[in-house]
């Protein structure tokens, strides 16, 4: 084991920085689109139908099967519930040097 300490989950299992930071941002879409579903109170036939998807698509949204889901799908569903999405951009933190223990 290396002792390496990350940031998020998805610096520390994904590939490249870019596959990282796309998989934050989905994952970030994912859950408050799920939250809305959730604290509307909608089933998911109605939250297919605001959305205009099928129910089994909201179904792998609710299971977190974020492989499915495009930042642009997540974008448009977001939109549909009303969500506004704010985005900010900064510079990414340096990597931090393993701390290894004696």
């Amino acid at each position: 084991m290396s002792g390496k300490r990350y940031a998020s989950v998805w610096d520390a299992i994904e590939a490249s920085p870019a596959a990282a930071e796309n998989m934050k941002l989905r994952s970030e879409l994912m859950t408050a689109v799920r939250d809305h579903i959730e604290g509307a109170g909608l089933s998911q036939a109605q939250a297919a139908k605001l959305f205009n998807v099928t129910q089994p698509r909201i179904s792998d949204l609710v299971r977190g099967k974020i492989d499915l889901f495009s930042i642009d799908t997540l974008v448009n569903m977001a939109s549909a519930a009303g969500l506004h999405i704010d985005v900010k951009i900064g510079r990414a933190a340096p990597a931090r040097p393993s701390r290894r223990r004696a």
